[in-house]
């Protein structure tokens, strides 16, 4: 399986200012390319806080590029997969209903049985994987036995470090705006409890879009 990290990030790599209500990054040129990532993957992953705080819909917005996967055999909009150690997703969430794709949900022990059968009465599958946290590994077992190659990480920043830490990510694409956010408890790309070691990149491709921005990509050596 591929797992591709995206983010747009400032200058100073925040992913969000400190208000942490979704602040505008990518710039027009930048979303029409995310919107064909993610018509180019499988499955679309988010953790906890993302899931929680913003619902995404995490749908491919192009008619064309969605007739381009149905005319592939394929569903309009990938999978979607959330990664939450407590789910609290209310039955009318745009996560669970916006789309066509099958939407995956990784909960822990500390999920509620009330809020476990909201989901699976829904169309989610559900899949209870550890007691605090999420087995990262274990899930995306579960990913690839439904046939899962290629997954697209949306955020957030914790869910990020903790997928680089148990060593699932394969490349980083990055936008970096020509912004500057600051702010000690602003969001960054890899957040969490940190990593001891730091990761070793390689550069892939690095290109100037409009606006200033720059979008770099990197694989993940170790």
């Amino acid at each position: 399986m591929k797992v591709t990290v995206n983010v747009a990030m400032t200058l100073d790599g925040k992913i969000d200012n400190v208000a942490r209500q979704g602040a505008k990054i990518s710039s027009d040129e930048d979303w029409e390319r995310v919107d064909r990532m993610r018509a180019a993957h499988d499955a679309i992953l988010v953790g906890g806080n993302t899931l929680l705080s913003e619902d995404p819909r995490l749908t491919v917005k192009s008619a064309a590029l969605r007739d381009e996967r149905v005319a592939r055999g394929l569903s309009p909009d990938p999978a979607k997969v959330g990664i939450v150690s407590t789910c609290t997703l209310p039955a009318n969430s745009h996560f669970l209903n916006d789309g066509a794709g099958e939407v995956f949900i990784f909960v822990t022990e500390r999920t509620s049985p009330e809020q476990l059968t909201l989901l699976r009465d829904s169309r989610a599958k559900v899949f209870v994987l550890g007691e605090r946290r999420v087995n990262l590994v274990a899930a995306f077992e579960v990913l690839a036995e439904y046939g899962i190659e290629t997954v697209m990480v949306e955020g957030g920043g914790g869910m990020i470090a903790a997928l680089i830490a148990a060593g699932l990510v394969d490349e980083i694409h990055a936008y970096i705006a020509p912004l500057i956010f600051g702010g000690a408890t602003a969001p960054t790309l890899a957040d969490g409890e940190g990593l001891l070691g730091s990761s070793k990149l390689k550069l892939l491709e690095m290109e100037r879009l409009a606006g200033d921005g720059v979008l770099v990509k990197y694989q993940v050596l170790e």
